[in-house]
């Protein structure tokens, strides 16, 4: 029997809610305020079936661009023949959420700025730049006290 080419074929596993994740979604869902330029992760909420992204969106993190009364259109992009198109996609509140992926950044620019503040305070430099791990140290082993040992095997015996 040939398999299914539907809007939602192959997504049992993509779309199941979390254990006792399931029913409505909470109303801090419709509470939360979208503006244009926010950044969203689109997640396909599977109690509510209007206003759904389309499979291949789910998970994807895109841009605002338009706020209207229950929805939110945002800008993805895809790629199409190796080159990236920009979708325009329109969904229902309770299918995005904001995206923490720049909280990590914002956090760094506050304290950088504290840290940048004090030491202008004491008059020094104070290094910013995130930097690459860098090779450890070298040190020397002490062989005062630790005279080398010579491993050998066990002899192979046999109790019979």
């Amino acid at each position: 029997m040939p398999h299914s080419f539907g809007i939602r074929a192959r997504t049992r596993h993509m779309f199941k809610k979390g254990f006792k994740e399931h029913g409505a979604p909470k109303m801090a869902t419709y509470l939360s305020t979208y503006r244009i330029g926010d950044i969203v992760d689109i997640k396909a909420n599977a109690a509510e079936q209007k206003g759904m992204p389309h499979k291949f969106y789910h998970g994807k993190t895109g841009i605002v661009y338009n706020v209207s009364p229950r929805g939110v259109g945002v800008i993805c992009y895809k790629v199409v023949n190796g080159r990236y198109m920009e979708k325009r996609v329109n969904l229902r509140v309770e299918h995005v959420k904001h995206s923490k992926c720049r909280q990590e950044f914002l956090d760094r620019v506050v304290s950088n700025a504290a840290k940048k503040k004090e030491a202008k305070a004491k008059g020094e430099f104070v290094q910013l730049k995130r930097l690459p791990a860098q090779p450890r140290e070298a040190h020397t082993v002490s062989t005062s006290d630790n005279a080398p040992q010579t491993l050998y095997p066990l002899p192979y015996e046999t109790t019979i």
